[in-house]
């Protein structure tokens, strides 16, 4: 049975690697990478919602590693942004990610997963992003909320720092532009969102938004 198993396991990747060989046969992708093999990761990105639609410059830039990272936390790699052989042999093979909410558009924050889903009325999946949530001692906390508040610069009295882009949920707590969103939690409460991405989930996240936040 074991063998069945590790027979049906390289048959799938063969089948992968012979549909998208610009990936297949790359042994590791990484920032600051050019060319053929990277366009295709992009596309692939794209097609899975982790990039947005027609970004696929052919270097592999910040919004690249960032875009790796959500697919990483989706899946349950280890959340570094970079494209070794197991993230390209598992991306073609993976489809885009299914939200657990339906029926309205609203955000999702999957904590333990370090991912946040824009999902549309129509209850699929418009983008996958890679989040930072609350670090050791803090808490980013979970529940049903609504976006209560915009400012595309907010002022933090508490820690003296500006927040683009920031859309309020739950107290202080918002979704904002950082410009350190690493492969762990390790923000004080807040949802730090990859600056690329920021300033369009600010705009497609008015105020009434439903923002659901789970472990």
């Amino acid at each position: 049975m074991r063998r069945l198993h590790l027979l049906a396991a390289v048959t799938a990747a063969m089948a992968a690697m012979a549909v998208f060989p610009a990936l297949a046969h790359a042994t590791t992708l990484r920032p600051g990478m050019c060319g053929p093999q990277v366009f295709a990761l992009q596309e692939r990105l794209v097609k899975r919602t982790y990039l947005p639609p027609g970004y696929h410059p052919g270097c592999y830039d910040y919004r690249t590693t960032q875009a790796v990272m959500a697919f990483e936390g989706w899946v349950g790699f280890y959340r570094d942004g970079i494209a070794g052989q197991l993230v390209l042999t598992r991306l073609p093979m993976s489809v885009t990610p299914i939200p657990w909410g339906r029926g309205q558009r609203h955000v999702e924050i999957h904590k333990n997963k370090q991912i946040l889903f824009l999902v549309g009325a129509d209850g699929k999946v418009i983008r996958v992003l890679h989040v930072s949530t609350a670090g050791p001692g803090h808490i980013t906390p979970s529940g049903h909320y609504t976006v209560y508040y915009k400012s595309p610069m907010s002022w933090s009295h508490e820690f003296h720092v500006w927040l683009p882009w920031a859309s309020y949920v739950v107290g202080g707590d918002a979704m904002h532009s950082y410009p350190d969103v690493p492969g762990y939690p390790a923000s004080h409460g807040c949802i730090r969102i990859p600056a690329p991405e920021a300033k369009w989930l600010y705009y497609s996240t008015p105020v009434g938004t439903p923002v659901w936040i789970s472990d």
